[in-house]
């Protein structure tokens, strides 16, 4: 038999001396006593079954204990260490810690428990404390690692921002399979939050009604693209929706947080225009003041005083603005986490995805592959904040050749990955636009007669046409598609909703 080695002779690790560096912050005592007060009162399970999940428990047997329990009493079952007894000798790792001698210990480690919601965080901090440890080992090992040169430390902050923004707002950093119960029992409450809403609906209201009745509202997880060519109003439509979620913010405080019952926190990227250029377009559109007046100071007293007025009362608006240019999509992602944490977000909007750039190491020479990574990254992030995320895009100059200048979703400038990824897609059209810059003109041999009933078909379609737009929405992935008709006053920049008999009842479903 060989000897047994000297300990004196084996090379201690820097900091083996200290116990709390060797093992992970738990509680087992704890966790046993929450596990014996719910036996002990089935109640006490409701006081923690929000927030407290199996795998928070340190110890894999109170983890899966607690999962049995809470399935038991979800069916209204009464749960004791006496019913539990069949279960915990037919399960062998229940009946290697002790069978229903186990159960008994459990009960009796509940007797000095006064608050069992306390014991419950406790165990769940304890479980966010290994989980900022794992986070931080990772950190610091990507950090040490120089073998991937794309792996820039930035990227490595983004990622470690991500999993700690993940930890903070649902205690996990890893994705997984969640129970149909509990997808279930989300979308009944958002139903019925939406039968109690004004307008019944379960997304955030654009406050255009025609526009909400078609779209049920902009909904949490989703893309909405917002395209048209210059000049048909994108920009205006945009803030005009965002103005009005913000404007209709409401919240409730529920188990001690804030949580919005209408309207959004509104997170606007404008990659476009400046912060002042898009307050100037909000006041203009409120105060009923032509921008232009604002932007030179021509303002009668009666304007300013007005535009004075409106600036007081937007200015507690949830609203927020961000105008670095050149943003890319990692930096974007980060911005908006950070905003959800700190004031939270019901919306977001982004003017416009051609401008955003992708990550670093995702940079390719082919600008459909670019626009494809950032039309992704969007989406991953309106399912990761839950929020609606409404990006505005650019059409091809292919709606200029046709006679018919109505946007189709093959006219989206790098179509494929955008009309992929999109819920929504939404065209903005102002045909008054395009007619009041084709004045007709008279053809070679052509009589005054033909000439003036050409230019008087032409003069009554403007008249028609002024003041109206159309939202086209050419692609929506859960309802109908569809044409809305808005008015439109440009000195303004201000959609509105159309008088009820000017043009139909609603929207034109398709």
């Amino acid at each position: 038999m060989e000897p047994m080695k000297d300990p004196s002779n084996v090379t201690r690790l820097p900091g083996a001396e200290d116990v709390r560096l060797r093992e992970p912050p738990h509680n087992f005592e704890a966790e046993q006593a929450l596990l014996g007060a719910i036996l002990i009162n089935n109640a006490a399970y409701q006081r923690v079954a929000e927030f407290l999940r199996p795998e928070h428990f340190a110890d894999p047997l109170h983890g899966k204990l607690y999962d049995s329990l809470s399935k038991l009493i979800e069916r209204g079952q009464i749960v004791s260490a006496v019913t539990l007894k069949t279960y915990v000798e037919q399960d062998e790792d229940m009946k290697a810690a002790g069978g229903a001698g186990y159960l008994a210990r459990l009960a009796a480690a509940s007797v000095h428990v006064i608050d069992a919601a306390a014991f419950g965080q406790a165990v769940h901090d304890l479980y966010l404390r290994r989980q900022l440890i794992d986070i931080g080992e990772t950190v610091v090992n990507g950090a040490f690692g120089t073998g991937d040169v794309d792996e820039t430390a930035l990227n490595q902050i983004e990622l470690a921002e991500k999993k700690l923004y993940d930890l903070a707002s649902t205690g996990q950093t890893e994705g997984g399979f969640k129970a149909f119960r509990v997808a279930l029992t989300e979308a009944t409450v958002a139903a019925e939050a939406a039968y109690h809403r004004v307008g019944q609906l379960t997304g955030v209201a654009s406050g255009l009604f025609q526009l909400d009745q078609l779209l049920g509202g902009l909904h949490k997880s989703d893309l909405i693209i917002l395209a048209g060519r210059p000049s048909m109003g994108k920009t205006a439509l945009a803030t005009n929706i965002a103005f009005n979620a913000a404007r209709a913010y409401r919240e409730e405080i529920v188990d001690g947080r804030p949580k919005a019952v209408d309207g959004a926190v509104v997170g606007f990227f404008s990659l476009e225009m400046s912060s002042e250029q898009l307050a100037t377009r909000m006041l203009a559109e409120q105060a009923e003041v032509p921008s232009e007046k604002i932007r030179k100071g021509e303002l009668i007293s009666a304007d300013f005083d007005r535009v004075l007025s409106v600036s007081h009362e937007l200015e507690h608006l949830n609203f927020f603005i961000d105008d670095t240019p050149a943003l890319s999509i990692a930096a974007l992602r980060t911005r908006a986490r950070r905003l959800k944490r700190t004031h939270g977000l019901g919306l977001l909007v982004v003017d416009y995805l051609q401008l955003l750039s992708p990550s670093g190491k995702n940079r390719q020479d082919n600008r459909v592959q670019e626009v494809s990574e950032i039309t992704r990254g969007l989406k991953t992030l309106a399912k990761e904040l839950d929020v609606p995320v409404l990006a505005l895009s650019q059409l091809s100059r292919a709606v200029e050749q046709r006679e018919d200048k109505r946007p189709q979703l093959a006219d989206l400038r790098e179509s494929g990955s955008i009309e992929q990824d999109a819920d929504v897609v939404m065209f903005v059209y102002r045909e008054e636009y395009y007619l009041t810059r084709s004045e007709p003109a008279r053809r070679a041999e052509e009589s005054d007669q033909r000439f003036n009933e050409r230019h008087e078909a032409w003069r009554q379609r403007c008249e028609q046409t002024y003041g109206k737009a159309e939202v086209i929405v050419a692609k929506q992935r859960h309802g109908p598609t569809g044409i809305v008709r808005l008015a439109f006053e440009g000195q303004f920049t201000k959609f509105g909703n159309l008088p009820a008999d000017a043009d139909g009842p609603g929207p034109v479903f398709e």
